[in-house]
């Protein structure tokens, strides 16, 4: 099975580099200020978004000295903040007590503080942008941020009043999650001067990867595998993804109110998540939405014939295989 360790290989150098990068970049005056950002930059996680953005500068740069350029760090140190500062939001507005198995930042210093930890990264990030001068990639990148809000109202939306479309679903995810990933990997060929045409190509690719990327999270919410996020949450939280999404889709009108009017429970009972979940499995919407998801891969695996074979695009096709592989 492929790793991301296995992924990262051919990139190492400048992944330590972006991270000394960072370092060097981000520390507050004050010293409550300070530890709480040191402590959100030392849980960022599995640092796909940066990975993408340094994988796609080298596969588009035309020499090796071109993707060490310091517009690349910036382009991913851009994308990573804004993804770190959207975290730190999230789990107020969940009322999350931990992020990956460790306590969260509202956890430990409240919510009122995480939300100014979150504003704080953002203009910070922000600031550093504009500061470099570097005017095409803080403009590519921070119109991301939009796309973020924008999917997460659309889905308390349809979450509130238990409807969901396919249409809104994808739309969803393509603002949600897909939108910053994008962003990475076509501000990693724009940060290396690539022509146009790449950058759009890779923008294509770094949206299927989004979506699967998404679809296999949602998939995973329904999964027995202990994945570092409470299980079921999507279906206490009164979310329709597209493994229940597919099961609606099939069933008659009557049917589906009655699964619906399941989902309306789940927030206080135990046993309609469970029922759910069952239903889910048991009559194929993890299997049709894995099918989706895979669907989503071999669009982005396809994206990249248009490059020779290398270390880098190698990668690239594995961080594919990675995402359909995953179990957490």
């Amino acid at each position: 099975m492929i790793t991301l360790d296995d992924i990262r290989k051919p990139v190492t150098g400048r992944i330590e580099a972006f991270d000394r990068f960072v370092d060097s970049r981000f520390c507050a005056d004050g010293k409550l200020m300070d530890s709480m950002l040191r402590y959100a930059l030392s849980s960022r996680g599995k640092g796909i978004r940066p990975l993408l953005v340094i994988l796609s500068a080298s596969l588009n740069a035309r020499n090796e000295a071109g993707a060490d350029s310091p517009r690349v760090n910036l382009a991913a140190m851009l994308v990573e903040m804004i993804h770190v500062a959207s975290l730190i939001h999230d789990d107020v507005i969940d009322e999350a007590d931990t992020r990956r198995g460790a306590p969260s930042v509202n956890a430990i210093w409240q919510s009122h503080k995480a939300v100014l930890l979150g504003d704080y990264i953002l203009a910070r990030n922000v600031g550093i942008g504009l500061e470099s001068g570097q005017f095409d990639l803080v403009t590519h990148i921070c119109g991301a941020m939009a796309a973020l809000c924008e999917g997460e109202v659309l889905q308390d939306e349809c979450a509130a009043k238990h409807t969901m479309t396919r249409k809104d679903y994808f739309d969803i995810i393509r603002r949600k999650t897909a939108s910053l990933i994008s962003v990475s990997v076509s501000a990693g060929a724009l940060a290396v001067n690539a022509a146009s045409d790449a950058v759009e190509r890779m923008h294509r690719f770094g949206e299927a990867v989004g979506m699967a990327f998404q679809i296999q999270d949602d998939i995973l919410d329904y999964s027995s595998v202990k994945t570092g996020k409470p299980r079921n949450n999507d279906l206490r939280e009164g979310k329709i993804t597209l493994p229940l999404l597919c099961v609606l889709e099939r069933v008659d009108e009557k049917r589906r109110r009655e699964l619906v009017e399941r989902l309306e429970k789940c927030a206080t009972e135990d046993e309609s998540v469970e029922y759910l979940r069952c239903i889910v499995a048991n009559e194929g919407g993890l299997q049709k939405a894995a099918q989706i998801m895979h669907d989503y891969l071999d669009e982005a695996v396809s994206l990249l014939d248009a490059y020779p074979p290398s270390e880098y695009k190698q990668a690239l096709v594995n961080l594919c295989a990675f995402i359909g592989e995953r179990d957490r």
